[in-house]
């Protein structure tokens, strides 16, 4: 019944903006009103594929595209971006900062590949009779390179060799100095977007007020 009641309020909102906006396709074209399409829309689908499908065993992938346009509806949480200025700040700063992003996505994915395979070569390839099995290939000793770099350490697998324990503090250490480079550009790139948002918000409500008074 919640779900139902938010739905039919989003719907309209939804409706009541695309009638009162000047330019329909501009309306169509922003990204906060795609995200507010596809939160909305998975629920009408789930509703339609449960009125035809019923509790059907023989249609069991139908059910589970319905589980997965369920699982859609934490787009809801984005909505709170129209109204929230941090989400907004994020957002924007992620949209003037894609550069420092890329660049330090590739310098995970770097040190992903050097570290992952001296990691697979030091604690399997080497040693045939102690070899560590949770390095058994590179992509699996991806996984510990990237949660070693991030320092967040699960303890799933580690090395226990000498050489491969010696290479973990290298990783580590590598992992701190890599992802500090960019993330000072993004810092400031979020303050900056942070004080801008903040001050239209605060000049579009002090208009807001002048337009009310007159």
């Amino acid at each position: 019944i919640i779900e139902a009641i938010c739905i039919g309020w989003f719907t309209a909102e939804c409706i009541v903006r695309f009638i009162v906006s000047k330019n329909k396709c501009e309306f169509v074209k922003r990204p906060l009103n795609i995200i507010d399409l596809l939160a909305i829309s998975p629920y009408y689908v789930s509703v339609f594929m449960t009125l035809f499908t019923g509790e059907n065993p023989q249609l069991q992938r139908a059910g589970v595209t319905l589980r997965v346009l369920r699982m859609m509806r934490i787009f809801w949480v984005i909505k709170l971006a129209r109204h929230f200025i941090g989400l907004q700040t994020l957002g924007l700063t992620l949209k003037r900062c894609y550069r420092e992003m890329v660049m330090l996505l590739v310098f995970i994915c770097v040190a992903m590949a050097i570290f992952g395979a001296l990691s697979q070569l030091l604690e399997h390839g080497l040693d045939l009779e102690t070899k560590n099995e949770d390095y058994s290939s590179i992509p699996a000793a991806c996984w510990w390179v990237i949660i070693s770099m991030t320092t967040v350490g699960y303890g799933d697998m580690y090395p226990i060799s000498i050489p491969g324990r010696i290479l973990g503090g290298v990783c580590v250490v590598s992992g701190i100095v890599l992802l500090a480079l960019p993330i000072t550009f993004i810092y400031h790139s979020f303050v900056q977007c942070y004080h801008e948002l903040k001050f239209k918000s605060a000049r579009y409500s002090r208009t807001l007020s002048n337009e009310y008074l007159n």
